[in-house]
């Protein structure tokens, strides 16, 4: 029995990657560097700004300049970040569903608060979410399952009544390490070199209608 849904945002539910690309572009050009197109953002957009830092300059965290310019990349997607975000096909069909059959539903992202607190109302919900934990409500993010407990306590529902789905491994491990069952999404960025189907998630849909008719099966 499952009382409750609870959702990734990026690659999950909405696809964010379009901006988040513009705003890796931009600071590429800031620092005389090509662009990146979107087939090579796609599968990273998952893995945030410095998922992206990291494709665009080849350099990782322990380098002297990631730093500054992760914080450059979250200062250009300020400036755009639901310019061409939108939801995914289907998403509001299976919103609507889920809230029909009883189910309460929320989102659980690493996307920090600054961003998801103006980007989820401009996103058109038709049922608005009843929690949104965002990368830094908890003070750690995912695989941490701290954001897991803050979403369930905030919603006064266990978490082995929940369901979570997302595109990463992480979504899959901050579910399981509390609990939920977990869904992965196979619309969402994921790239071509990873294994999904070793990340253990306890389901694999393809479109959000198959969401939708699992619950079902889950509510009997």
């Amino acid at each position: 029995m499952i009382d409750a849904v609870l959702f990734d945002l990026d690659g999950t539910l909405a696809d964010t990657a379009r901006d988040l690309g513009w705003a890796l572009n931009a600071l590429l050009a800031e620092e005389g560097r090509a662009g990146q197109p979107y087939e090579a953002v796609r599968p990273i957009a998952s893995h945030g700004a410095r998922g992206l830092v990291r494709l665009g300059f080849g350099i990782d965290r322990d380098h002297a300049d990631f730093e500054r310019l992760r914080l450059r990349f979250l200062d250009l997607y300020d400036t755009h970040f639901a310019v061409d975000t939108v939801l995914f096909d289907g998403i509001n069909d299976m919103i609507c569903d889920l809230d029909a059959a009883g189910l309460t539903w929320g989102i659980i992202t690493n996307k920090p608060s600054r961003f998801t607190d103006r980007l989820v109302p401009e996103l058109g919900f038709a049922v608005p979410p009843a929690v949104v934990v965002s990368g830094d409500t908890a003070g750690v993010a995912k695989p941490d399952p701290a954001p897991m407990h803050w979403a369930t306590r905030a919603i006064d529902i266990v978490p082995t009544r929940c369901l979570y789905v997302g595109d990463a491994e992480r979504d899959i491990q901050a579910g399981r390490a509390v609990g939920m069952r977990t869904v992965l999404v196979n619309w969402g960025y994921i790239d071509a070199a990873e294994m999904p189907e070793k990340w253990g998630a306890d389901h694999a849909i393809d479109v959000p209608d198959e969401l939708v008719s699992l619950c079902r099966q889950y509510r009997v």
